[in-house]
């Protein structure tokens, strides 16, 4: 059997995350609005309150959502910051992993770091 010119993404492994945020096509990100950014900080605000007050990494973890939030509304979007935090969640505390993640992918995000001249890529 042979196969022919093939090309594309492929993931290989276990609990694999892949994003793409692209700009709508013809132009550059359209500026992010005061609401929007005032929605995201709610998002934060939203999943810090998730954190359980009990947890013993609740301190830590309430800290790298700030350092998260700093990251994603600086100038230049921190993108090893981004995926730093990400993978914290998911090795520290799983549960509150996919809040995390999708404030790694919210779509005002995707725009503040294309804004930026970065590519969310993971």
């Amino acid at each position: 059997m042979r196969t022919q010119d093939v090309s594309g993404q492929v993931v290989v492994g276990r609990g694999n995350t892949v994003s793409r945020v692209e700009a709508a096509p013809g132009g550059p990100a359209a500026a992010v609005t005061e609401e929007e950014l005032a929605a995201l900080r709610a998002e934060f605000a939203r999943v810090r309150a998730l954190v359980p007050a009990d947890e013993p990494e609740a301190e830590r973890a309430v800290g790298l959502l700030d350092e998260l939030e700093e990251a994603v509304t600086a100038p230049e979007a921190d993108l090893s910051t981004m995926a730093y935090v990400r993978q914290w969640f998911a090795r520290r505390l799983p549960a509150l992993a996919g809040a995390v993640a999708g404030l790694v992918i919210h779509p005002v995000v995707g725009r503040l770091v294309e804004a930026a001249g970065g590519r969310l890529l993971e």
